[in-house]
């Protein structure tokens, strides 16, 4: 064999230290969300131009409305991951660190959101102090930041509580909601890579992955970004846990 043709660690192509991706399953579990929102969409289009012909009562096109507006959000969602991914792979994932105030997202989201909250009667409290400011990617950060925030959403019973705080010299982000909590399997697999996540539960692993791959990215004098998963907490359900340096 020749030399030029044998493979050395040192191998520009070959990334040790890179979490291996095995994209036919990450592909997989986009589809398995957006199949389910498009059927969900179908669903709803139908039961509208249904209720349209009998003219129903405004409330109920409201809501029906506001699940449509919802679906698209998280199609939309799914999409924006599976694009950044595929980035990230091709290392042209830019990293844009900037000064940003947290509160502004959160504002954002609940514009955005309002007619299904409205819809649903979910009662959101943001206590997070408007002059807030932590330099990170804003584009990632919303990216990461409204993904967790409409799956809250879905996933609530009426409650959703945002926190954001200086804590130990690092902004730690909690989204937390009152419904029935992260399963155990989630819980247990968070920090899998992404060949060990599975879609067989109705929360694919596809989120889970891109918020821990955009917290990683965030890297200051050798401390990496963070995100966890419990349950309890003051709503008693399942809160999401941003730590950026």
């Amino acid at each position: 064999m020749l030399v030029k043709d044998m493979i050395t660690p040192l191998d520009d192509n070959i990334k040790p230290t890179k979490d291996t991706v095995d994209y036919a399953l990450i592909l997989t579990s986009a589809v398995h969300d957006m199949k389910n929102s498009l059927c969900l969409l179908l669903q709803s289009i139908e039961s509208m131009s249904a209720d349209i012909n009998t003219a129903p009562d405004k409330n109920k096109q409201a809501a029906k409305l506001a699940d449509l507006h919802y679906e698209v959000l998280r199609l939309n969602s799914s999409l924006i991951q599976v694009l950044s991914l595929y980035r990230d792979e091709k290392d042209q994932l830019p990293i844009n660190i900037a000064e940003c105030f947290i509160a502004d997202y959160f504002t954002e989201f609940c514009i955005k959101n309002q007619m299904y909250s409205d819809s649903n009667n979910i009662e959101i409290n943001v206590n997070i102090d408007p002059d807030l400011a932590w330099y990170c990617d804003h584009n990632l950060i919303s990216y990461l930041l409204s993904d967790v925030f409409i799956n809250a959403l879905r996933y609530s019973k009426g409650k959703i509580l945002v926190t954001a705080n200086l804590v130990n010299k690092q902004l730690v982000i909690e989204i937390a909601d009152n419904g029935d909590g992260y399963p155990d399997s989630m819980l247990q697999a968070q920090h899998n890579s992404m060949a060990e996540l599975s879609s067989k539960q109705g929360r694919t692993g596809l989120g889970l992955y891109f918020a821990r791959l955009i917290a990683n990215a965030h890297v200051v004098k050798a401390k990496t970004g963070v995100i966890s998963l419990r349950n309890g907490g003051k709503l008693g359900g399942g809160i999401f846990t941003l730590t950026l340096p």
